[in-house]
């Protein structure tokens, strides 16, 4: 777990977050919060048929709690293949997402310290490179850019401009080009 000091405006509520792998008993207000946070139409996104089905990264499953113990956020990363690279063989990244903070906490920072918090577990398990779909001013500020995405492509529509990448390991996705597939585990069912 790590506790992350918040900005000043956060200190209305509490001035720490702990930030933790998620765990079974946060399923259920981790589903409440991206409701919340996202509307009904969040599991339609292209980014859903690469996550469904499937568990998350090892490790990479991460909840924000405020003091009392209250679910105030949520990241995930998924095992994917960002295409195929100049060898032709598959090139291993993450997917990064949803990324949500719950309405009622929003500009506290605690969807930066998750950010951070993600990337820095990412770089520190050994992967390569972290994409993602979303808002490219909001993401730049952690080192993403639409530069190493410009020849991959997701399944379904997308937004071109909010198709971003982060490389943890320096020309990782040189060359990448090709779909998006998801390659993490199955989840279980029943």
């Amino acid at each position: 777990m790590a506790a992350v000091l918040l900005s000043e405006r956060a200190l209305s509520r509490a001035t720490t977050i702990t930030i933790a792998e998620e765990r079974i008993y946060d399923v259920a207000a981790r589903e409440a919060l991206l409701d919340r946070a996202m509307g009904e139409g969040r599991t339609r996104k292209s980014s859903e048929k690469l996550r469904r089905n499937r568990l998350p990264a090892e490790g990479l499953a991460l909840v924000a709690r405020h003091a009392d113990g209250e679910v105030a956020g949520t990241v995930r990363l998924w095992n994917i293949q960002a295409g195929v690279g100049k060898d032709g063989k598959g090139v291993p990244a993450l997917l990064l997402g949803p990324l949500a903070v719950d309405p009622r906490a929003e500009g506290q920072g605690i969807g930066s310290a998750l950010m951070r918090e993600a990337v820095r577990r990412a770089g520190e398990a050994g992967h390569g490179a972290i994409l993602l779909v979303g808002d490219a001013p909001y993401y730049a500020r952690f080192g993403f850019s639409a530069e190493k995405t410009e020849h991959l492509v997701m399944p379904g529509p997308f937004e071109r401009n909010r198709f971003l990448a982060l490389e943890l390991v320096p020309g990782w996705l040189d060359g990448a080009t090709g779909l998006l597939t998801a390659t993490g585990s199955l989840a279980k069912h029943g």
